[in-house]
Order: structure tokens, then C-alpha cells, then sequence
């Protein structure tokens, strides 16, 4: 792609006419592909991502305690959130990868399209400033912010309650495989309740298995 289509894709997806091409060029490119990847663009964007969603929130939910207004803030900045914002917008067929990482599937890996993401966030940022971004992340996220009534409780967090208020050990998480290439890799976790009850899930980060095996084993413990 050249820098005239990039520039109107960009333009299109950010809201704003890109003043430095090559920033946003470096977000797109996969470290299989250069040295000079998404990776540190990446790094910043997450926070700036944090910000402007707390921000955010801060406004839409006057009345909630901090406890869950981070709920909230967690369920809307995870990776495959912004892997779903990034698909959503056509991010993935503008990715700059290796021919492996291509073959490896890393075009549709939550992992990489999430930081892709964020690394866009950071590159606008770098060339436009905070209030870009803002405008740019509240038409990205649009009512994701506003569609559950009350803040999402965390699976872990439930299952930790719940474990408590049962007067059983806290839940337990191990892993049991991890697969894959290193750019899209598949972790498996169990998590287990002392001897009560246990179960297991996969995802393309820890967090994200661990999250999914506790959702399950709630599942189970309440039906």
C-alpha cells in the first residue's frame, strides 16, 4: 500500500489526515517484518487507550464507586476488544508481516491485532495529540461503553468471591499447555476450587485462558 492510500485509510479509520505517515506505518508492522515494529508504539498507545476509556467512564458514570467504574475500564481495554475493533475496521489486511507470521495465521491472532490497535492509538497520538485520540477512541469504541446497565463483574473476581463467601480456598490456576507460534500462541489453564470442582480453557494470552476457565467453572458451580 502506499503512503496516499495508507494516509486515506488512516484518515477514514482515525478522523484525522496523518501529519508523519511513517508512525503509523511503524504501528502496522509486525516485528517478523523489521526491527522497527508496533511494539514500542504499542506500549504507549495501551495507556493512552486506559486514559481516554477511564476518562470516559468517568463522565458516563457519575454515580459509581471507583470499584466499579474499573470493572468497566477492564472489560473495555482487553485484547480481544481491541482485536475487535481492529477487524471491525479493516486493520488486518494492512498489516505488515513476515511471510511466516502471515502463514502462521498472525493476521487474525488476537494477540497481534489488539497491539496493532493500540499501537495506532499511540501513533496518532504522537502525531496529533490527546484530543484526536479522544475522538478517534470514542467513535472506535462507540456504545460498547454504554451497552451493559451495570459494570461487568470480572470472572476471576466472582470466582474469588465466591470461593470466599463458601468459606473454600481461593481458586487455584495452573497451566497445563501452551501451543502455537510465539506471535499467536494458546495457552491452556485449569483452575480448581481445593477438591470441589475444576475446570479448564484456552486463550491466546494467560490472562485470557484463566479468565475463560474461571467463567466456566462458574458456569458449573452456578447454572
Amino acid at each position: 500500500m502506499n503512503d496516499t492510500a495508507l494516509g486515506g485509510w488512516l484518515e477514514q479509520l482515525l478522523g484525522a489526515k496523518p501529519k508523519d505517515i511513517a508512525l503509523y506505518d511503524r504501528a502496522l508492522t509486525h516485528g517478523s517484518q523489521a526491527a522497527a515494529n508496533y511494539e514500542r508504539l504499542e506500549f504507549l498507545g495501551d495507556r493512552v487507550l486506559g486514559l481516554i476509556i477511564a476518562e470516559w467512564l468517568f463522565e458516563l458514570f457519575g454515580d459509581e464507586p471507583e470499584g466499579q467504574l474499573s470493572k468497566r475500564l477492564n472489560a473495555l481495554v482487553t485484547g480481544p476488544v481491541c482485536a475487535t475493533v481492529a477487524r471491525a475496521n479493516g486493520v488486518a489486511p494492512r498489516l505488515k508481516l513476515g511471510k511466516q507470521a502471515r502463514d502462521d495465521g498472525a493476521a487474525d491472532s488476537d494477540n497481534v491485532l489488539g497491539d496493532v490497535m493500540e499501537a495506532l492509538i499511540g501513533a496518532l497520538y504522537l502525531d496529533q495529540g490527546l484530543v484526536a485520540v479522544r475522538l478517534a477512541v470514542r467513535r472506535l469504541w462507540g456504545d460498547r461503553v454504554t451497552m451493559q446497565a451495570r459494570a461487568p463483574q470480572h470472572p476471576k473476581s466472582a470466582l474469588q468471591e465466591w470461593a470466599a463467601a463458601q468459606n473454600r480456598r481461593p481458586p487455584e490456576y495452573t497451566i497445563i499447555d501452551r501451543s502455537g507460534p510465539h506471535h499467536a500462541p494458546v495457552f491452556t489453564v485449569r483452575v480448581s476450587v481445593g477438591k470441589l470442582a475444576e475446570a479448564s480453557a484456552s486463550g491466546t494470552s494467560k490472562q485470557e485462558a484463566e479468565t475463560a476457565a474461571a467463567a466456566a467453572l462458574m458456569a458449573q458451580l452456578e447454572p
